[in-house]
């Protein structure tokens, strides 16, 4: 009888240990390392917000921070900046496209890749030809529509904003 106790009262402790106990949410900010919090600054504010398992990643970037190239480390803290300025929205779009991407046939994917290492090897006055909106204007066009007030007010174009 009293073993029979004891393993209720065990049992019993054991379950409002295991309910009491805090979820594991991994390191808080304040316990980074110096070094580390200042690789990771631009995810300072939302740190204690991510899962685990996104800080388990982020943690082993910071790891292998210093043994990359300085151009791999700047392009690491350009795409981490880039990222923390997203909307959650635009996050999840990224993920999406990302799976989207592994879901393509090998040797589209690997089109793909040629397509966009082309594109990382223009100069950069020629990728922003890709950043203009499709609504885009050449100049001789508008120069010829401002010539006549009447097109002008029944144009469908939109000017970018300036650079």
């Amino acid at each position: 009888m009293r073993a029979i106790l004891a393993a209720v009262l065990l049992l019993a402790l054991a379950a409002t240990s295991a309910v009491a106990a805090p979820k594991d949410r991994g390191p808080q900010w304040a316990s980074l390392t110096v070094d580390q919090q200042q690789m990771l600054a631009p995810l300072a504010r939302e740190w204690n917000s991510l899962t685990p398992e996104q800080r388990v990643k982020w943690l082993g970037i910071a790891k292998r921070y210093p043994s990359m190239t300085p151009v791999g480390q700047k392009r690491v803290q350009t795409r981490m900046q880039k990222w923390a300025k997203l909307t959650p929205q635009q996050r999840e779009q990224a993920r999406e496209q990302y799976r989207s991407i592994g879901k393509i046939a090998p040797d589209r994917r690997e089109e793909l890749r040629r397509q966009w290492a082309d594109y990382q090897a223009l100069p950069p006055h020629e990728k922003r030809m890709f950043d203009v909106p499709p609504s885009y204007v050449p100049p001789a066009e508008r120069r010829q529509r401002t010539a006549s007030p009447k097109t002008r007010q029944n144009s469908p174009y939109v000017l970018p904003a300036p650079l």
